[in-house]
């Protein structure tokens, strides 16, 4: 057997060069330091069962959809146990963790701006809204991991048809829940609270983007956004925000989180492209979950066929 000794080991073998490059690195470390000693202070014990979700609901009546990948899925446990949402603290085991907190009942979700039918609708409705379909869909992390998951939802577009946006309605933009007891890493300052994305119109009705309230055929689980979520299989992860309480209709293009915390870095259409790297690792490979190697990376995450046409003509690394 080979055995290196120090002077033969490549630093990339040491430590992945996105986690040491990270400038964030740090401030999230003693975030999450911070989120421990909050959490005590505020009532919150981190030494308590955290993660063991309650029973699960199934959902009625689902359909399988013919817009899924027959790629291997990934298993509950990795779906649940293996998140980011900042909203539940910065590790990706703290929205596990920390999703005991997130009541997601009574849930309601305003629908407001340039529209004809303003309306705030309770969960219950959004989620007999539309016939519920399986779709499953490839999950693509900026930080270059991936899943395969079986989300549980409707396309956005038949709630924006019952809206009847209005002429001027251009972008949509969505607006997360903020709370800090239901969703105690918003008593951090990661992020700018609360979180905000957004999608322009014609993104927003395309039948591949959905409204998901559930997955493996169960009520969407707190850590991966309950109730109510967006998914982008096109985009990268971040750009799906979770837990939803406002869409609302603008025209001009709308802020998002973490265009707005590191534009350098995150652009607003986040397509999934393997020829632009992020400034501090690349993106032409990825991990997918489970898996010891690497797989290079789709373009817009293997759903070019579906959505390339939406950017003809764009410059997809100025417009990243």
């Amino acid at each position: 057997m080979l055995i290196k000794k120090p002077a033969d080991i490549k630093s990339a073998e040491i430590t992945p060069k996105e986690h040491y490059l990270n400038r964030r690195q740090f401030i999230l470390s003693a975030s999450a330091m911070a989120l421990g000693a909050g959490a005590i202070l505020g009532g919150i014990d981190p030494g308590e069962d955290s993660g063991k979700a309650h029973a699960a609901e199934k959902l009625p009546n689902i359909k399988k959809s013919s817009f899924s990948t027959n790629e291997k899925l990934n298993s509950l446990k990795e779906i649940t146990n293996y998140n980011n949402f900042y909203e539940l603290g910065p590790d990706k085991e703290d929205p596990a963790a920390n999703a005991k907190y997130l009541t997601t009942r009574p849930w309601t979700v305003a629908v407001e701006g340039e529209v004809k039918k303003a309306k705030t609708y309770d969960i219950g409705e959004l989620i007999k809204l539309a016939p519920l379909e399986e779709r499953i869909y490839r999950l693509r992390c900026v930080e270059a991991w991936s899943m395969v998951i079986p989300w549980v939802g409707f396309p956005l577009s038949s709630l924006i048809k019952l809206a009847e946006p209005t002429g001027n309605a251009k972008f949509i933009q969505f607006v997360t829940l903020n709370d800090p007891k239901r969703l105690p890493g918003q008593k951090l300052p990661t992020l700018e609270w609360p979180y905000v994305e957004g999608l322009r119109m014609d993104e927003a009705m395309h039948p591949l983007t959905i409204l998901s309230v559930g997955l493996y055929g169960e009520v969407l689980p707190a850590q991966n956004g309950a109730p109510i979520r967006l998914v982008v299989p096109w985009k990268y992860g971040f750009k799906s925000i979770k837990s939803i309480v406002k869409v609302r209709f603008v025209e001009k293009q709308p802020a998002a989180s973490w265009n707005l915390m590191q534009p350098q870095e995150y652009g607003f259409y986040s397509n999934v492209n393997p020829e632009v790297d992020h400034p501090r690792w690349t993106q032409a490979t990825e991990r997918r979950i489970g898996e010891f190697r690497r797989r290079k990376t789709l373009m817009f995450n293997g759903y070019g066929d579906q959505v390339a046409s939406l950017y003809s003509g764009m410059d997809l690394k100025k417009f990243y």
